[in-house]
C-alpha cells in the first residue's frame, strides 16, 4: 500500500501517455484534485490509488469534479448563493462541451481546467457530468426525499454516475459492467447518507426517505435530534437492507476483469454496513463516524486478488 502512497505523493507517474503526451499535463492542477479527493472523499481517494497508472490520474479529476460539486451545500447556507455554484458549474460544462474549444476559454479553476483536458482526451460523455449536478441542484430545492425509490434515483445520478464515467475512461463498454456500476452506485450511496446522517442535520436536512419514517412513525425531528429507538433501528435496518441488497446485486455481475479495480470501493461499503449490523443499527452510534484504519490494507489485498 505504501509503495502506491509514495506514487501519489510524486504524482508524475498518474499520468498517462496519452494524457501528458497531448501537452496537456499541469502538475499544479493534478496535486490540486488529488488533494481536495484526498481530504474530502478519503475512501475513493485510497481506491483510487489502487488503479493502473491509464486511468489513476483522470479518475482523481473526475473524483475532484463530484467533491467540489457536492461541497456546494457545505460551503454555503445561503441558498441563493449555493445555486450561483452549481450554475457555475453546469455553464462550465457546457463550456468545456462546445465544440473546437481551447482551454484558454475555460474557467480558471484547476478543476475546470483538469476535467477539461480529461474530457478531450478520453471523449468521456457528458450527460453522467450533467447529472452529477442537476441532482445536487434539485436537491437544493427539495431537500429531502419522499420514497426510498427516491432517493435510490438520487444516489443513481450521484454515484453510479462516477463509476459509469470511470468505465469510460478505462474504454469498457460492457452492459453488464453498466448494470454493475448502476447496482454498486444505488449501495455506496445508501450507505453514504447513512453515514452521513450527522452532515444532513447539520444541514437541517433530513436524508431518509419520509416512508421509511412514516412506516415506523419516526418523526424527523427525531431524526435531526439523534434519537435513537428501536423505531429509529428500523428505519436503518431498511436503508442498510437495500444497500446491501444492491452490493450483492453488483458482486453476482461478471465484468470484464479491468473493471474490478473500479469497483474496490464496494470494499469500504461493506466494511461500512458489515460495522453498522455490529452496532444493531444504532445509526448514531460515535463509533461509526471513526475513520477505517484496517481499509487500505483491505482494498490493497482485494486489489491484488483483483476482486472487489
Amino acid at each position: 500500500m505504501f509503495k502506491y502512497y509514495k506514487c501519489f505523493i510524486r504524482i508524475t507517474p498518474f499520468l498517462t501517455r496519452n494524457y501528458s503526451s497531448n501537452g496537456f499535463s499541469s502538475q499544479n492542477g493534478l496535486n490540486y484534485c488529488a488533494d481536495i479527493v484526498r481530504q474530502h472523499d478519503y475512501e475513493n481517494f485510497l481506491a483510487t490509488l489502487l488503479m493502473t497508472k491509464v486511468i489513476r490520474s483522470p479518475a482523481l479529476v473526475v473524483r475532484a469534479f463530484n467533491v467540489e460539486v457536492a461541497r456546494v451545500q457545505d460551503q454555503t447556507s445561503d441558498p441563493q448563493t449555493a445555486a450561483f455554484r452549481v450554475q457555475f458549474w453546469l455553464d462550465t460544462l457546457n463550456t468545456i462541451y462546445k465544440k473546437d474549444q481551447s482551454l484558454s476559454n475555460v474557467p480558471a479553476n484547476p478543476v475546470a481546467k483538469e476535467l477539461f483536458k480529461v474530457c478531450k482526451t478520453y471523449n468521456i460523455p457528458k450527460r453522467h457530468l450533467e447529472k452529477l449536478v442537476l441532482s445536487r441542484s434539485n436537491l437544493l430545492k427539495s431537500r429531502y426525499f419522499r420514497t426510498l425509490e427516491d432517493l435510490e434515483k438520487y444516489v443513481d445520478e450521484t454515484v453510479s454516475s462516477i463509476f459509469h464515467l470511470l468505465l469510460s475512461l478505462a474504454g469498457i463498454k460492457d452492459i453488464h459492467a453498466d448494470h454493475a456500476a448502476s447496482h454498486l452506485g444505488k449501495s455506496q450511496g445508501l450507505a453514504n447518507t447513512l453515514r452521513s446522517i450527522h452532515v444532513s442535520n447539520h444541514h437541517k436536512m433530513v436524508a431518509l426517505p419520509l416512508d421509511i419514517l412514516m412506516k415506523y412513525n419516526v418523526s424527523q425531528e427525531d431524526v435531526l435530534r439523534e434519537v435513537d429507538s428501536e423505531k429509529m433501528r428500523q428505519v436503518t435496518f431498511d436503508v442498510a437492507s437495500r444497500a446491501n441488497s444492491h452490493l450483492e446485486k453488483a458482486r453476482r455481475i461478471n465484468v470484464p476483469k479491468v473493471a474490478n479495480q473500479i469497483f474496490l470501493p464496494a470494499i469500504a461499503v461493506e466494511s461500512y454496513l458489515s460495522k453498522l449490523q455490529k452496532k444493531h443499527f444504532n445509526l448514531f452510534d460515535k463509533s461509526l463516524q471513526r475513520g477505517n484504519t484496517t481499509l487500505a490494507f483491505k482494498l490493497y489485498y482485494q486489489r491484488l486478488l483483483n476482486k472487489y
